[in-house]
């Protein structure tokens, strides 16, 4: 077998992929195998779903989208992108609340990671689980919810409790939200403003090179017809914090075309084409790149901003572009953002893994002092001796992912070496 991450950065070792229609035969797959672990998107940058057993994908399980307006929920396949379900929630009348800013990524493999979108309210994207379903190792189906005693673990789980095959997510009325674009932000403004910018908008992202005397970006995402959000689509003609506004759309990345990007200058849309950065007709790119993420208290965001311009030198080189975002506190055992208000400090590499990772010892001791977490899914070199203190529940994650596959079916060598190995 020959499968590779959407990066191309991690070749798996499994001899065979599954791709079951059935979830009754998915649960015939998992049952028999000694070792396995599911593939999503394969918009992991790192070797947590790589196994020596038997991958399995849910690309084709065939299940239907159903929505229960009784209870707004959504019930959808663990395999489905978030971009498809958006859609049919949009044609529907319904909305999720919140977006990661590619649409492209599976549901099951988001939520195992505490993938997330932006907002100074917004959780990550496994808070709107209302409840889920999987097959765990013995081939049994299981279904747990909010209030279970054990949510908060299989909330976030790493794919190391079983294969996610459904989920119900809480849905919300459809809303519009417009995007406004502001260039070159001081960074003493962003230093002295910083609370003020991130809840201008429902929605704010923050792009950087780290090396530069100002923000290269803000995106401002606003609920229109939101009260505290009328005044920011109020503000595409108007300074915004020493910021001047975009006058044409803009990527991200310097330089390279908008036309894979939603769209901005305060036009409002539907949530689901304005949450995201990128639509999901277009591939953002051919995955010639590396992600890594690593996510600190609020209260230090500042202190961390002031490190990593430090190394500022040494990560543009690397780097295509930074992102700063924020994240509300959930109560998940493994989140990034668990019992803590959040900032994500994300980076997109350049395609140089050894050069990246020799970086990152040094960013990482960098942002040592304000107990970053790594995201789960991206790039990072901190073994489980490092992890493990911030992680009040790891324990007790371990001992449900005992209780559960004793056999360690789904424990892969990278949680072994990042999560279990304490």
């Amino acid at each position: 077998m020959s499968e590779k991450n959407w990066a191309r950065n991690v070749s798996y070792r499994a001899g065979k992929l599954c791709r079951p229609r059935l979830i009754t035969e998915l649960q015939e797959v998992v049952g028999r195998a000694t070792r396995l672990s599911a593939l999503g998107s394969r918009h992991s940058f790192n070797t947590i779903a790589d196994t020596a057993g038997d991958l399995v994908s849910l690309d084709r399980l065939e299940l239907p989208i159903d929505i229960d307006s009784d209870t707004m929920t959504v019930r959808v396949g663990g395999g489905v992108k978030y971009g498809v379900v958006g859609q049919y929630l949009q044609e529907n009348g319904y909305a999720l609340a919140n977006l990661a800013s590619l649409p492209h990524i599976s549901v099951a493999g988001a939520i195992a990671t505490a993938t997330h979108g932006s907002g100074d309210l917004n959780q990550n994207l496994s808070a709107g689980v209302a409840a889920m379903q999987l097959v765990q190792a013995d081939g049994s189906l299981v279904e747990v919810a909010p209030g279970d005693e054990d949510f908060d673990g299989y909330a976030v789980a790493l794919g190391a409790l079983g294969v996610v095959t459904e989920v119900s997510l809480a849905i919300v009325p459809t809303f519009d939200v417009a995007t406004s674009v502001f260039e070159r932000l001081p960074w003493p403004a962003l230093f002295e403003n910083f609370d003020d910018i991130t809840r201008s908008a429902y929605s704010v992202s923050l792009f950087t090179r780290w090396s530069a005397d100002t923000v290269d970006q803000a995106w401002l995402k606003s609920r229109v017809g939101r009260r505290a959000d009328i005044n920011t689509v109020a503000q595409t003609a108007e300074a915004f914090f020493g910021a001047t506004p975009a006058t044409t759309r803009l990527h991200p990345l310097p330089g390279v075309s908008a036309v894979a990007c939603t769209e901005q200058q305060g036009i409002p849309g539907p949530w689901v084409d304005r949450l995201p950065h990128f639509r999901l007709d277009f591939t953002p790119s051919n995955g010639d790149e590396l992600q890594s993420e690593f996510l600190v208290d609020r209260r230090h965001a500042v202190a961390a901003f002031e490190a990593l311009r430090l190394l500022g030198a040494r990560i543009d080189p690397l780097l295509q572009i930074s992102e700063i975002r924020t994240v509300a506190a959930d109560t998940f055992w493994l989140s990034s953002a668990g019992g803590r208000d959040s900032v994500a400090l994300h980076f997109t590499w350049k395609p140089l893994q050894s050069e990246v990772e020799d970086l990152l010892v040094d960013l990482e001791r960098a942002l040592a002092p304000f107990e970053a977490r790594p995201h789960w899914g991206k790039v990072f070199t901190a073994q489980v001796s490092s992890i493990a203190p911030l992680y009040e529940h790891l324990p007790d994650f371990v001992s449900l992912a005992d209780r559960v596959d004793p056999n360690q079916k789904f424990r892969t060598d990278f949680l072994r070496e990042r999560v279990f190995g304490f």
